[in-house]
């Protein structure tokens, strides 16, 4: 009979060994320790990529529109996109060229603005006493202004280049998961047991649903304050009018302060063409943030995203906390998702306790 343990008996089991045991678990911190600082290192791809998500599940709702009408996807998908490339395009055509106009009349006028204090006599005084405008010629003059000058402009341009880098990726990003919704859902779905996989898909279905309405209905609103205000400044014929109207409209799609930071911004343009003007602003969009929260709000996100207000509160800090602007966008439609779980899933199952 051949020998069935032919390098010998195997010894006792070292499952319960503490040197084994302790190994183990410092292996696990460390994994969890790496996995941590990963996730850490590449946390602004990560956003990237779940900003073009909901992006993408945000103009699904269109493109669904123009499917209904017998249009191919991929053909309303091409329209959708090329839709909102218009609308970056048309962003940097209205905001740039005035950014740059009076960047080079500040630089043409700074030798005036120089004489202006000069003349001004609390400035003189100062100057008598402590010699600032003497400082201030030997500090231009010397070499750490110019290489401070240099660092800025460069800083500047480093960052001007990394958010047009973000922006296409976003697009491109967005793009790809705008043609592949459908298939990343059935294969997300396809994850969950084939006992719980209905539920699952009607759950996930609902939830991308309000995430979607979310955002097309953000950009409705954001589009209806958009065109109002340029109308408005239109007509009080404040200069840049387009580019502020779509400063407002951006602004506006950030939830709590966004509308205050876009009236700001146009308010203070109005204050600089006379004092009436900006007073005139100043009412206007305080008249018009109470139209929009109590009239085109609730009109166009009724249908979209049952949310409390407190809980869009708390989503809101809470996102803007964890990732800034873009946590504050995102912060509302997890809320929803959130409850939504909790309404349909974890609440029945207490109840059945």
């Amino acid at each position: 009979m051949p020998n069935s343990l032919p390098f010998g008996r195997p010894g006792r089991s070292m499952s319960n060994n503490p040197f084994v045991f302790g190994f183990t678990a410092a292996l696990g911190v460390l994994t969890a320790w790496w996995l941590v600082q990963a996730v850490a290192s590449a946390s602004s791809v990560l956003i990237l990529i779940i900003v073009s998500i909901f992006l993408a599940i945000g103009l699904n709702p269109a493109v669904e529109v123009l499917q209904r009408r017998n249009v191919p996807r991929v053909a309303a998908i091409t329209a959708v996109f090329l839709c909102v490339i218009l609308v970056f395009v048309v962003f940097g055509l209205a905001v740039v060229p005035p950014l740059t106009t009076q960047s080079a009349q500040f630089v043409d006028q700074l030798p005036q603005y120089v004489q202006e204090l000069q003349n001004n006599p609390l400035i003189r005084d100062l100057d008598q006493r402590f010699q600032l405008l003497e400082k201030l010629q030997t500090y231009v003059t010397s070499g750490d202004f110019g290489t401070q000058m240099f660092g800025g402009v460069l800083g500047i341009g480093s960052v001007l280049i990394g958010a047009v880098f973000n922006s296409v990726t976003v697009l491109v990003l967005t793009l790809y998961f705008l043609g592949s919704l459908k298939s990343l859902k059935r294969m997300a779905y396809r994850l969950v047991p084939r006992s719980r996989r209905t539920r699952a898909t009607l759950l996930g279905d609902q939830i991308i649903d309000s995430i979607g309405g979310y955002v097309a209905g953000n950009l409705i609103i954001s589009l209806i304050a958009g065109v109002t205000t340029f109308f408005f400044l239109s007509i009080m014929q404040v200069p840049y009018a387009l580019a502020l109207s779509l400063i407002v409209a951006l602004t506006d799609l950030i939830p709590l302060v966004g509308a205050f930071i876009g009236a700001g911004v146009a308010s203070l343009v109005g204050f600089f063409v006379s004092p009436t003007v900006g007073i005139v602003c100043l009412v206007f969009f305080t008249i018009y943030q109470q139209i929009e929260n109590y009239w085109i709000a609730p009109a166009v996100m009724k249908s979209s995203v049952d949310v409390p207000p407190l809980a869009t509160i708390v989503g809101a800090l809470l996102g803007g906390a964890l990732l800034g602007v873009v946590g504050a966008l995102l912060g509302i439609p997890m809320v929803a998702a959130i409850l939504l779980i909790l309404r349909e899933v974890v609440l029945p199952r207490q109840e059945r306790v």
